[in-house]
């Protein structure tokens, strides 16, 4: 198997699904003769042509709103937001639109479509390209949030979600574009969404995580294994909306202490509903109070303080001792 980046391993699913399914589209701003900002979509038009990668205006709202007639005409679109902080100038064709279109035609007409979105801190970007507000859309119902945390994982997901009769907002942790490589197959795979799992298995401390604080999250839980013997349980969401709480309640009813690690802002954020889960299903279980290791309630920084504003390994590992004290 190839070793790939994030970002390969997205074109990788890109291409393949075009080549299966002559209704799969791509459409954007430079996703065409650029490749996109980040390259996801590079030469995908000299192989599949304009008419299938389509160049779009600066206007998000047109975007969406176009990729929404082309699905229930018969395509599936998949439309990017060159950064997650661009999408709210297409919220009202996602809220009032996108997702509700299954529900107002009484299921005669699907949508099925994947919006695209690089999302997320730590690779020193300008204002509005930072935000990690998977919240927002897991708010809406009728659609699907999806957040892959490494390649391999990623170019399934993507599979999914392209194949799915739903829309699928699919979010891109670009912290992990290019971070790493993971054995990537050439054949076929589809990972179902709305299925979370178990990254890492431990018996002492559950902890959820996803996307970019995923990696991070496995790293801090084996470095306390190694050191001290503590065995962290970490739970990869990979679906944030609809939520798949089963590994993570269950764990907590092996394990009796809990964390949930996320780079959204603390108040609102999901890791909320996470503990509002683990206090319906497991509450009994519990020996300690459930801790939060997120950002703080302020806009992303800029470039000197963007790691401060991170959850970091210490600050990770300073959360796991503190869910841990009974």
């Amino acid at each position: 198997m190839a070793e790939m980046t994030m970002v390969e391993a997205l074109n990788h699913a890109l291409r393949q699904e075009m080549e299966r399914d002559e209704s799969v589209v791509v459409l954007g701003e430079d996703v065409g003769e650029v490749g996109g900002v980040f390259r996801v979509t590079d030469g995908l038009v000299d192989e599949f042509g304009e008419d299938r990668v389509v160049d779009t205006p600066v206007a998000e709202a047109v975007i969406v709103g176009a990729s929404l007639g082309m699905a229930v005409n018969g395509l599936r679109p998949i439309c990017e937001m060159q950064f997650s902080g661009f999408s709210y100038h297409a919220m009202h064709q996602i809220e009032n639109h996108v997702a509700r279109f299954r529900w107002r035609t009484r299921g005669r007409f699907p949508a099925p479509m994947v919006i695209r979105m690089p999302y997320g801190a730590g690779v020193r970007a300008l204002e509005h390209h930072s935000e990690s507000r998977e919240v927002f859309f897991s708010h809406i119902p009728g659609l699907k949030v999806v957040i892959p945390s490494g390649p391999r994982l990623a170019r399934s997901l993507l599979v999914s979600a392209i194949r799915d009769p739903d829309p699928v907002i699919f979010m891109e942790p670009k912290l992990l574009y290019r971070q790493f490589r993971e054995e990537v197959p050439e054949d076929e795979e589809a990972h179902p969404l709305g299925e979370s799992r178990v990254a890492r298995e431990g018996s002492d401390l559950t902890v959820v995580a996803w996307g970019a604080m995923l990696p991070r999250t496995v790293e801090v839980a084996e470095e306390i294994a190694e050191e001290e013997g503590i065995e962290v349980e970490v739970v990869d969401l990979l679906t944030v909306s609809p939520l798949d709480s089963k590994p993570f309640t269950e764990s907590v009813r092996k394990t009796g202490h809990a964390a949930v690690v996320h780079e959204a802002q603390r108040s609102w954020g999901p890791g909320g509903e996470i503990v509002a889960r683990i206090m319906e299903d497991s509450f009994w279980y519990l020996e300690a109070p459930i801790q939060r290791i997120t950002a703080p309630d302020v806009p992303v920084p800029f470039f000197a303080r963007e790691e401060a504003y991170l959850p970091d390994k210490d600050r990770i590992r300073k959360g796991f001792r503190a869910a841990l004290e009974a």
